[in-house]
């Protein structure tokens, strides 16, 4: 008799495990690979253009005040107006800061200020009175000190109106620095994109300058005509700066008219100086009338030189003269 196989009892449908059912997505694998390497790149290509903003001085940082040596170039502007500052520092706090100042790193979480210098003046004071810590700032990168001057007087020569007397003296203190081998190379480069005519008025400047910087307590009252006589004397007249220094120092002038009144004396005084005294004329039988001067200039004069043919002889002689 064939033997039956038994059969199991029946599972029940508890005693099956319990399978996690298999979720496709709906989007293939290959284009969360393609979303992540556009992501890649556009986060690659981003870094790049911030990187060369950067390098080139196109991006704009925020950097704690403190953390600027505003003394790292001489400043070309010697002092600033009052009324001037005050308005500006109105404006920064209605309005906050709209133009960026230019700095260069120096150090560890340093940087050495190029332009910029009243602004970041105006924003320490408001910091004092409760504002922000810190001043929108365009980090450059320049080759040399010649470089930071440079970008300094040309952001300036754009924005301040800076006296010819600081246009000077920043010249001799480039000089001084190093960043160039003389004045007149610093002139040359430091203010190459103005005409000639000005730089050559900055160049007397210079000379005003370097005689009497350590003399002068209202220089930038200087006007442009007092500025340029006052080069025309110390370049005429040698012992004339030590004349002035003496004046300045009995009379100790406590503005700026005053020293301007002192300056404009002596001035006069070397001008009278260098001027010889006229000389009487001396008259020919002819009845011509010459005067030799200083400069060894002759003067002729008198009546008989409307005579045409008197005019033709003394042409005649002079040019037969050797």
């Amino acid at each position: 008799m064939a033997k039956r196989k038994r059969l199991s009892p029946a599972m029940l449908t508890s005693d099956v495990p319990a399978m996690t059912p298999e979720v496709k997505s709906a989007r293939p694998p290959i284009a969360d690979v393609a979303n992540d390497a556009a992501t890649t790149h556009a986060l690659i290509e981003l870094s790049d253009k911030i990187s060369t903003a950067r390098q080139e001085g196109r991006w704009i940082e925020k950097i704690p005040l403190d953390a600027i040596k505003s003394d790292y170039l001489v400043r070309d502007r010697v002092d600033a107006d009052l009324a001037e500052m005050q308005a500006l520092k109105d404006s920064l706090r209605a309005n906050g800061q709209q133009t960026a100042i230019e700095v260069v790193p120096y150090g560890p979480e340093t940087f050495g200020l190029i332009s910029g210098w009243r602004r970041l003046a105006a924003l320490r004071e408001l910091y004092l009175d409760g504002g922000i810590g810190t001043v929108h700032a365009i980090v450059r990168r320049p080759d040399d000190a010649a470089a930071s001057y440079l970008a300094m007087v040309e952001e300036n020569e754009i924005r301040a109106g800076l006296s010819f007397y600081e246009r000077g003296r920043i010249v001799t203190k480039a000089v001084d620095s190093g960043a160039y081998a003389s004045d007149k190379e610093a002139l040359s480069a430091l203010f190459h994109a103005v005409p000639r005519a000005k730089r050559s008025k900055i160049g007397s400047f210079v000379r005003v300058v370097r005689a009497l910087d350590d003399t002068l307590q209202f220089p930038t009252a200087l006007s442009e005509h007092r500025g340029l006589a006052l080069a025309q004397a110390l370049a005429t007249d040698a012992g004339f700066a030590g004349r002035l220094r003496a004046a300045l120092e009995t009379k100790q002038p406590q503005s700026a008219n005053a020293e301007q009144a002192i300056t404009t004396a002596v001035i006069k005084g070397a001008v009278a100086k260098a001027t010889p005294p006229a000389q009487k004329p001396v008259t020919l039988p002819s009845g011509l009338a010459y005067v030799v001067q200083a400069n060894g200039k002759i003067t002729l004069s008198g009546a008989v030189l409307n005579d045409v043919a008197f005019q033709n002889r003394l042409i005649q002689t002079l040019k037969s003269m050797k």
